[in-house]
């Protein structure tokens, strides 16, 4: 007669467990494999190239005092780049400043210095550290660089397009422009500004590229989403002729490399349908309570100021840009010029006439345009822009001529301006020496692009 015991299941022996490794701790630097020689070259070439041109001292900004310190190198990067352009590249006569372009004479002679300098750099580099057998720690640094470089532009572009701030609706001014007129830029500006959900749409995407970018888990999805997004946006600078090119190329850049850092993991699971572990790139080094507390104290700091800081400025100016508008003396509209008198000399509109105007166009309490070729006012796509402040009491109105360049403002002249109804403005200045009278006419203009049409169901082919 069988026992019970001979019933039951042999014992099963579990092996002993490793104890879990830390999940925010890599292993020792000993325990990785050496890179390759052409590995460290390229990591040393393309380190010291993209921490060049990413800047990352910049960060320091918004701390109190830093400006201070960062200026003399600013100054210093300057004059290498006046002193490379003249004595080594000889690209440009004169070096024209970033302003509302990034893609100046003066940026693309730092990118050729940058170039310069990293090859160099990598030369030197190379002989003097030939024996180490790879950079994990440094490349960690890097990578961390990248990813907030990445994360702040894509939170910045993102957050803006949120609130339709970025590209805004067309101005009268703009929707009375020939389409002909209009310089490549300007129109795909006008062309996203248009529509509102395509815009938020594109800040959507940028702004969840950012915040993915903010945690190390969900990083890699940061990345592809960044890359997706500034592919769009690098398209549209080099085929609409955006001077934002260096700058959109040098982020599509990064997504790139950071990608291209994980890309066996990344290939053995998309391409080769390969079970692959889980990146530990992300994880950091230290271990010290003190170290890990710093660590959390500078992500919220970075986070304040690449994400809730741009969230509430943002939020501002949307608010100040979306009040009712102010009813300023002389309504908003298009009007016909009725009569043109210079020196009491009446002036009829004559074909190849520069100077006279043709039309006025009163966009908002403060801007406005003038349908003329005279050089006095800033002049954009075949029409002269100018700002302008009434003075209710006196009836009278200062003028400047603003370019889109932030700070850049001349004063023109005042005039005075008279509304006898509701459809008449008269206009009375001086211009070059010669008195200017000008009598303007209300029109009923109206535009079709200013009604945002949409229809689920379409007939015929608009």
């Amino acid at each position: 007669m069988e026992t019970a015991t001979m019933d039951a299941p042999p014992p099963v022996i579990t092996p002993p467990v490793a104890p879990p490794v830390a999940a925010t701790a890599q292993p020792p630097s000993a325990a990785w494999p050496a890179w390759p020689l052409w590995q460290r070259v390229l990591f040393r070439l393309v380190f010291a190239y993209m921490i060049l041109q990413t800047a990352p001292w910049n960060w320091l900004s918004p701390i109190p005092g830093a400006q201070y310190l960062l200026q003399p190198l600013r100054m210093g990067i300057n004059w290498a780049v006046h002193f490379a352009n003249d004595n080594v590249f000889h690209l440009y006569d004169k070096l024209v400043p970033v302003n509302g372009s990034g893609d100046t004479s003066w940026a693309w002679t730092q990118m050729w210095m940058y170039m310069s300098i990293a090859a160099i750099a990598c030369v030197v580099w190379s002989v003097a550290d030939w024996k180490r057998p790879h950079y994990r720690r440094l490349n960690y640094w890097f990578r961390l660089a990248l990813r907030f470089y990445i994360a702040s532009a894509a939170l910045s572009y993102g957050i803006i397009k949120l609130y339709a701030m970025q590209m805004v609706f067309p101005s009268t001014s703009q929707l009375a422009t020939p389409l002909g007129d209009l310089l490549p830029m300007r129109f795909s500006w006008l062309f996203i500004g248009y529509s509102l959900p395509y815009q938020m749409f594109s800040g959507v995407m940028e702004t969840t590229a950012g915040l993915l970018l903010l945690h190390r888990r969900t990083v890699t999805a940061g990345l592809f989403a960044a890359t997706g997004a500034f592919i769009n946006v690098v398209m549209i600078n080099l085929s609409y002729d955006v001077p934002v090119k260096l700058y959109s190329s040098h982020l599509l850049l990064s997504c790139i490399i950071l990608l291209t850092m994980d890309s066996p993991r990344l290939i053995n699971l998309l391409v080769l349908n390969r079970p692959t572990p889980a990146t530990r790139a992300w994880d950091h080094f230290w271990t010290k309570p003190w170290q890990v507390w710093g660590g959390r104290v500078v992500w919220v700091m970075v986070t304040w100021t690449i994400l809730v800081s741009p969230l509430m400025n943002e939020y501002t100016r949307y608010k100040v840009a979306n009040a009712p508008p102010i009813a300023g003396p002389l309504k908003a509209g298009v009007y016909d010029v009725k009569s043109y008198v210079v020196n009491k000399t009446p002036m009829p509109l004559t074909v190849g006439d520069t100077l006279r105007w043709k039309d006025v166009i009163i966009d908002s309490y403060t801007a406005a345009s003038v349908g003329t070729g005279d050089q006095v006012f800033q002049r954009r796509y075949g029409r002269g822009y100018f700002r302008y402040k009434p003075d209710t009491a006196t009836r009278m109105a200062a003028v400047w001529k603003t370019s889109t360049i932030p700070g850049d403002s001349t004063f023109l002249f005042t005039m005075r301006y008279e509304v006898p109804d509701s459809s008449t403005i008269r206009l009375h200045t001086v211009i070059r020496g010669d008195s200017i009278h000008v009598e303007l006419v209300r029109t009923n203009r109206k535009f079709q692009l200013a009604e945002r049409q949409f229809h689920w169901l379409s007939e015929y082919n608009r």
